[in-house]
């Protein structure tokens, strides 16, 4: 990890009432994220000694009562020494194989590790298009709802055998955020081969953030973006915009290493802390908010601007100035002021060729001069979520 030094805010010094790591010891339902780095090498493959380790603090954890779900990279990685490659390939084709080599061994090792614990594993395997569509996350969350009311503990991990550029998480740390949101955990823990977030270069005597109350404590923290074995997508920085994700959308999270995971589940004093600071949404604006690719732009007007952003509305085409990309009905895209400052996402209603005749003119006019579905607002409050 590479950071320039700065000074922890004094809020992060303490952790409000009730919203410190002490959540984690009587919590019903923890999602676990860890990382590639911590469970695979370049040379190795799979390393049996640090999943064993990791399998045997979850394994405790569910058998003391508490639900797991562990979101696990590392099939990438896996799959690389079987198929004699010597890092992580860069193209899609390459990428889609090893994971396809590379999950069924690292379930493998899992169904091992937990089963001397008594603990059945599943595999589940998600996309971001699980995430967009209310029917396909409807589903994924009576899934997972379910292996969990069975004491299985879900193994989850990016599709990345089927996944394309353009519908790709691109991390396993934000779809993790998303999964504890989509289940509602009562908290999100990180893990890698970085003990905590620190003021500075841990090297040079740096002390650690044990506390982040928002964003006003990260302000001038720099972080680099691979583990130590270079087979991650990630590395601290993604840990950090997790559970940033997670601590906005009303669910605590804690960055800490693989090696603190049992001492991270008791509650003890380890790692970064991440308190609530937002309240829960749905799990679609979520993935608006972080996830979406964004297929063009439709520049406000002020009094759009205003309507949008301080009142919360939908966007009618009345406010709309113009119109920028080439998008269908149903795409993601960008809301700006005049100035080009990005207000908000949505899922428009019209196509970018639909869009030109209707600007500045009423969803009433519209109606009367261009028929039945010319009367709809342009983004609906409902497909909207504030940047």
């Amino acid at each position: 990890m590479t950071s320039k030094a700065v000074t922890a805010h004094p809020a992060a010094a303490s952790a409000a009432p009730g919203a410190d790591r002490s959540v984690l010891s009587g919590a019903r339902r923890i999602v676990v994220k860890v990382g590639s780095s911590s469970l695979t090498s370049i040379k190795g493959g799979i390393s049996e000694e640090a999943l064993t380790e990791l399998a045997d603090a979850l394994a405790r954890k569910r058998n003391a009562g508490t639900e797991i779900i562990l979101v696990s990279s590392g099939a990438i990685a896996a799959g690389l020494a079987p198929l004699g490659l010597a890092k992580r390939p860069r193209d899609l084709a390459t990428q889609q194989a090893a994971a396809s080599v590379g999950q069924g061994l690292l379930m493998a090792r899992y169904t091992h590790a937990f089963g001397a614990h008594g603990v059945t594993v599943s595999q589940v395997l998600l996309t971001a298009d699980d995430f967009m569509r209310r029917r396909q996350h409807a589903n994924a969350l009576r899934a997972l709802d379910r292996l969990l009311n069975l004491g299985v503990v879900p193994v989850v991990n990016e599709n990345d055998t089927v996944a394309t550029h353009e519908i790709r998480f691109g991390d396993n740390d934000r779809l993790a955020a998303l999964v504890a949101h989509l289940v509602r955990a009562d908290a999100l823990v990180l893990l890698s081969d970085v003990d905590s977030l620190y003021d500075g270069p841990p090297a040079h005597g740096a002390k650690r953030i044990a506390h982040i109350t928002g964003p006003q404590d990260l302000e001038g923290v720099t972080i680099g973006r691979t583990g130590k074995a270079g087979t991650g997508t990630g590395g601290m920085v993604t840990k950090v915009e997790a559970a940033t994700i997670a601590a906005d959308s009303g669910i605590p999270a804690l960055v800490t290493s693989t090696g603190n995971a049992a001492a991270a589940l008791a509650g003890q004093d380890v790692g970064t802390w991440f308190s609530v600071n937002g309240s829960r949404k749905p799990v679609r604006l979520l993935w608006l908010a972080h996830l979406a690719s964004v297929e063009g732009t439709l520049v406000l007007d002020d009094g759009a601007v205003m309507a949008v952003r301080d009142r919360h509305t939908s966007l009618l085409p009345a406010g709309i100035s113009a119109v920028r990309g080439h998008f269908e009905a149903g795409d993601a895209v960008e809301m700006v002021a005049p100035d080009g400052t990005v207000i908000a996402r949505g899922l428009v209603n019209y196509a970018a060729g639909e869009l030109p005749q209707m600007l500045g003119r009423s969803t009433q006019e519209l109606g009367k001069e261009l028929g039945r579905g010319y009367d709809r607002v342009v983004v609906h409050v409902d497909d909207l979520v504030l940047v």
